[in-house]
């Protein structure tokens, strides 16, 4: 075989293990949950909680309080660790650190540094993932948030509720991560700002990102999530789209479904 023959073959090799790679990369999805347990003082949290999130998929979990949803996201972020199971975050063991490099987190019971301007403290978020800050995008985004740009001149100290809640999204959103996980996002929101959010979300959306989130708000799931998983007393009690969730307890409504089937796991245990 000639120098050419051989470039070719080289190539040809190349070219295999290159899409072989890209093939094995779109396989995993973006969150991979299998038999995660957990127990605090001997009294099971978690019981062999298995899901996925595909990539691009918007899912919702939901659950009452105590379900084990805190518990789940803490192990996401090795925040805690799980006594059994594994978890991935793009194929990749969630306890290397760099499998969340790719993932933005915005917790429920957000609390930026209060001395701190809005200004400053996104960029401090975004010089610990050294993404550079945009002026320019920060205030565009803020504003598509229903929030002034003023505010970034604001201390934090002097902020609302729903206007820390707005400065923590949009720390988030300018990190520009593939892997949203947004802890009951529209906390604190009212309405032209829940809709505001929704557009944003929409927008993400398009540019074919993943979001995982927490919420108590069905209405806001049935819209903006393509699947769901209802947690309850640390079991997956149902995985599927919200209109799979209706169907199955013959209800033409999320929530009445919802308390249908927390109701059957309860009269189950």
């Amino acid at each position: 075989m000639g120098n050419y023959g051989q470039t070719h073959a080289r190539r040809d090799l190349f070219t295999s293990i290159l899409s072989d790679t890209l093939m094995a990369f779109m396989s995993h999805p973006a969150l991979h949950f299998s038999k995660v347990a957990k127990k605090y003082n001997q009294a099971p949290v978690l019981r062999e909680v298995t899901f996925d999130v595909a990539m691009g998929e918007f899912f919702g979990l939901v659950g009452v309080n105590g379900a084990g949803k805190t518990t789940l996201l803490k192990c996401l972020l090795d925040l805690c660790t799980p006594d059994d199971g594994k978890i991935e975050i793009f194929g990749v063991p969630h306890r290397l650190s760099t499998a969340r490099s790719r993932m933005a987190f915005l917790p429920e019971r957000f609390m930026p540094p209060y001395y701190l301007t809005g200004e400053d403290f996104i960029r401090y978020v975004l010089a610990l993932q050294a993404v550079a800050y945009d002026r320019a995008a920060a205030e565009q985004l803020l504003q598509s948030l229903d929030l002034d740009r003023t505010a970034l001149r604001m201390p934090v100290r002097a902020y609302s509720k729903g206007m820390t809640q707005k400065l923590g999204l949009a720390a988030s959103f300018l990190a520009h991560k593939e892997l949203y996980v947004l802890d009951e996002p529209t906390s604190g929101l009212d309405p032209r700002a829940r809709a505001a959010l929704k557009t944003q979300l929409r927008e993400l959306k398009r540019r074919q990102r993943t979001l995982f989130m927490t919420s108590h708000a069905l209405a806001d799931v049935a819209e903006i999530c393509d699947r769901m998983a209802v947690l309850h007393a640390g079991r997956m009690r149902f995985v599927g789209t919200p209109t799979e969730l209706c169907q199955r307890y013959t209800s033409t409504d999320l929530e009445q479904a919802f308390l249908c089937c927390i109701e059957e796991a309860r009269q189950a245990a």
